[in-house]
């Protein structure tokens, strides 16, 4: 037993419950397809697979989501990112910022642009789930060490239940993947997988 345990990190299920709203955290060009610097990386493809799966199961079921991606007018709206590709691609006019087809249907998903590494800050995604009566968020997409860790914290701040299916999030390397879900678990979030999120959608309950 570890340390964290024997301290009751991670002692609590929070489980999923009531509506489910669903967040894609930026998978957009830049990172799904491998021209670009930071295309392409295997976990971040099998999340974006997954994830394409989740969302179809979702919008047939009529839960709300919502996609975002970075994306900035210059350098002088941009924060100081220490990312070169970030720095030098991703603006508003770049092709790397387009939504990848995969996870986006723009007849149904709620789209944003964001420019911090949460999809819920100074975004109308919280006050859309707030009206569409969300209780468990559901977070999906890259990279799990920044843009997703920060988001479920922003989830867990906000009073949602935060769940986070392992299969469908992704990142350049497995040991940060592995280590800021295991931290995230530890405090604020459920790490679970995309059958056991599909399969409250379609049922009302959590799989046995």
């Amino acid at each position: 037993m570890d340390d964290y345990k024997r301290r009751g990190y991670g002692e609590i299920n929070i489980g999923m419950k009531g509506k489910v709203g669903i967040v894609v955290v930026d998978f957009q060009l830049a990172f799904t397809q491998k021209k670009y610097p930071l295309g392409g990386a295997p976990l971040v493809m099998r999340a974006l697979e997954n994830t394409s799966r989740l969302m179809k199961v979702a919008r047939a079921h009529q839960a709300p989501t919502a996609c975002c991606f970075t994306a900035y007018k210059s350098e002088r709206d941009a924060p100081h990112w220490k990312i070169t590709a970030v720095c030098e691609q991703f603006r508003v006019d770049h092709p790397s910022s387009v939504l990848d087809p995969k996870i986006f249907d723009e007849r149904y998903d709620l789209k944003v642009r964001k420019t911090g590494p949460s999809i819920f800050f100074q975004t109308p995604v919280v006050p859309y789930f707030i009206k569409e009566g969300v209780e468990t968020v559901v977070i999906t997409g890259c990279n799990t060490s920044g843009c997703i860790r920060a988001s479920v914290i922003d989830s867990f701040q906000w009073g949602f239940r935060t769940i986070v299916p392992e299969d469908c999030v992704g990142d350049i390397e497995e040991g940060p993947h592995h280590d800021n879900l295991r931290d995230v678990g530890r405090r604020y979030a459920d790490i679970t997988n995309s059958d056991e999120v599909v399969h409250f959608i379609e049922t009302g309950a959590v799989a046995s």
